[in-house]
């Protein structure tokens, strides 16, 4: 399991039972922002393989 799928999957059920609403959303957006670097560094890295 991707780390910024468990990220996402811990804020969201936090907010769903309404625990630490900051922390909640906090780890949903840390979560996003993994998920968006890891896209990038695999499309560079396939971008380098195909040269």
């Amino acid at each position: 399991m991707p780390t910024w799928l468990i990220i996402l999957l811990v804020g969201v059920v936090l907010l769903v039972f309404g625990v630490a609403v900051e922390a909640a959303k906090f780890l949903i957006w840390l979560g996003i922002i993994v998920l968006v670097v890891s896209l990038v560094v695999g499309l560079i890295g396939r971008g380098k393989a195909k040269v």
